[in-house]
């Protein structure tokens, strides 16, 4: 939604973001005179109630009327807007006041689909949860009442016209808008990637006295986030370097270094439990980095790991874009075929299913390295050339006419 705002202020609109409080917005936005940013507290209650099916549904209830209440003043104290541009999710009650605000106010409204709010919900109620029907279906209707719809993949646009009936024609378009590096995101030579590394290493506390093998995993420490793999993977991972080493006393596997970056209601937890690793030749390390540092430090890694676990197997994660758009590749924790349609596995990186695959994977591309490192080479190779279209081009072809009514 950023990339959205900066590429409608550069296109000569002048805009309003409105978002939840939290981490610091990129200068591009917060320095540009057609951008203005209305910050909204994200009510918590839900996160506050332990794990009750029945009290998190009211917490939940509760919190959707207090953001209610927060965006609808907002959206009715701003300038008389031609459009309203809708990320989903958060679904409710975000649809639903975003058309009633938009029909007060003579706007369009266009969607764009990132993954489904009902899908997210079912991680912790369940699929046949009476809440969960309910807000599916009123995500359904929500996703009638636009006038356009934007969606990151082709799975999730034949998801909208098959199940929600939602199908691509000149009145009402449904184009695919894949997520695409910006061009912050570019590769750097291996002497400035070392030098990053080095000065990152020493901010992380990270000790060694050898080779060291640096792997990136961005997130948004949400519940679609499989963290618990990646804990197991790391013990594996150690178990089969200790035996390798003790078959032949002149072999050294390289250290590695896993940071997770970003910020979200599960790092706390996950931060104690990678703590209780035994750090032997695996050190993981999370850290939230400035929007300005955060494609240098991507750019400076070997690897890039990707946990995202869809709740609806139609979304793409934007981090594995932002990786490519650095020339990193990705090692992507597999959830059907739209993660396929960007992803090529053993092209631009690979793919795994647990974490046993994960920790041979890493095993097998990290043995020689930094020596014989042809498969992180030639996955390298592959992701650079999967950075193009950036998202200024993609956007231009893709979005620009949908959201300024403009012929292509």
């Amino acid at each position: 939604m950023q990339y959205h705002a900066h590429a409608l202020a550069a296109s000569g609109a002048d805009v309003d973001v409105i978002g939840y409080e939290g981490a610091p917005l990129p200068k591009f936005l917060t320095t540009d005179p057609h951008v203005t940013v209305h910050r909204l507290a994200e009510p918590q209650l839900r996160f506050r109630v332990g794990r009750s099916k029945l009290l998190y549904g009211v917490a939940a209830a509760i919190d959707a009327l207090r953001a209610a209440l927060r965006l609808g003043v907002t959206l009715l104290r701003i300038p008389k807007p031609d459009l309203i541009l809708v990320q989903n999710p958060p679904t409710i009650p975000t649809l639903q006041l975003a058309w009633l605000v938009a029909r007060l106010r003579g706007a369009r409204l266009v969607i764009d689909w990132h993954n489904l709010g009902y899908t997210i919900l079912a991680l912790r109620l369940g699929r046949r949860h009476v809440v969960v029907r309910l807000a599916r279906w009123l995500e359904m209707i929500g996703g009638r009442l636009a006038d356009a719809h934007l969606c990151v993949s082709r799975g999730f646009s034949r998801f909208l016209a098959d199940r929600f009936k939602l199908i691509d024609t000149p009145d009402r378009p449904v184009r695919v808008l894949y997520d695409r590096p910006a061009s912050a995101f570019v590769p750097i030579d291996r002497i400035e990637r070392e030098q990053i590394r080095q000065a990152l290493f020493v901010r992380l506390g990270i000790r060694h006295t050898g080779t060291v093998g640096f792997i990136v995993c961005p997130t948004s420490w949400t519940a679609d986030e499989d963290f618990d793999l990646v804990i197991d993977a790391v013990r594996d991972l150690e178990d089969r370097i200790r035996g390798w080493e003790a078959g032949r006393s002149s072999r050294r596997f390289p250290d590695l270094v896993i940071l997770v970056t970003g910020e979200g209601q599960r790092r706390t937890e996950f931060e104690r439990r990678f703590a209780g690793l035994p750090a032997r030749r695996v050190q993981l390390r999370t850290r939230w980095l400035e929007p300005e540092d955060y494609p240098r430090i991507v750019g400076s890694a070997d690897l890039g790991l990707c946990l995202h676990r869809s709740s609806s197997g139609v979304d793409i994660p934007m981090k594995v874009v932002d990786l490519f758009g650095a020339g990193v590749p990705v090692f992507a924790l597999d959830y059907g075929a739209c993660l396929a349609e960007r992803v090529r596995h053993g092209v631009n990186g690979r793919l795994f299913s647990n974490s046993g695959q994960l920790a041979e994977l890493l095993f097998d591309v990290f043995e020689t390295f930094p020596g014989e490192s042809s498969e992180l080479d030639r996955l390298r190779t592959g992701a650079r050339r999967s950075a193009r279209p950036t998202w200024e081009e993609g956007w231009s072809s893709e979005a620009r006419a949908v959201l300024m009514l403009e012929q292509k």
